[in-house]
């Protein structure tokens, strides 16, 4: 009887499904990267990973019409899904246009989708150097909008390991908050 347990037990764990990932996996290190918060206090992503959180990174802007919203709120539906285990994630928000993005507007803007939402702005240097190294595009446009202009940028969410790794990327067709909520849980509890 306890060799049938054992066996039985041995095969329900081979049994045990795989998880498989959502986001578009990419497995490579993370450049750690320092700005300004919404609240002028210098921090670095490895601030973050350091104390074991998984980062979820999104470069935008907050005059965007569309894609920075809809991410934003993507990103506060996941953290709801998440329950107890969002104390484990930190999502930052890099503006890419520092010449409207004040810490001020960052403020009123960032913790608006969730309250532990920090907004990151920097020089045209430092968000140019950023931006390269997490290869984002973004370019101002000149245009009929209230800010006067728009800014077109890659609209990718990047999720790092406490490893300071960029684990997934979930370009906007994958961006769905149930799917995200299951790969981070996944590896929060590894």
């Amino acid at each position: 009887m306890l060799i049938s347990l054992f066996f039985l037990a041995l095969i329900l764990a081979s049994c045990k499904k795989e998880h498989q990932f959502y986001g578009h996996f990419f497995d490579e290190p993370a450049y750690d990267f320092e700005l300004t918060d919404h609240n002028g206090k210098r921090v670095k992503l490895s601030s973050f990973t350091g104390q074991g959180k998984i980062v979820l990174i999104f470069f935008g802007y907050t005059h965007c019409p569309d894609v920075c919203p809809a991410a934003l709120d993507t990103m506060a539906k996941v953290m709801e899904r998440l329950g107890e285990e969002a104390k484990g994630v930190q999502v930052l928000f890099v503006s890419v246009d520092p010449e409207r993005d004040t810490e001020e507007v960052l403020k009123g803007y960032v913790p608006y989708f969730h309250p532990s939402f920090i907004g990151l702005r920097g020089s045209e240097e430092e968000i140019r150097k950023v931006a390269k190294e997490y290869k984002v595009y973004y370019r101002k446009v000149e245009g009929e909008s209230a800010g006067g202009y728009l800014v077109d940028h890659t609209a990718t969410i990047y999720l790092i390991t406490p490893d300071n790794k960029i684990k997934l990327l979930y370009t906007p067709a994958k961006q769905d908050p149930d799917k995200m909520a299951e790969d981070i849980k996944f590896l929060l509890r590894k």
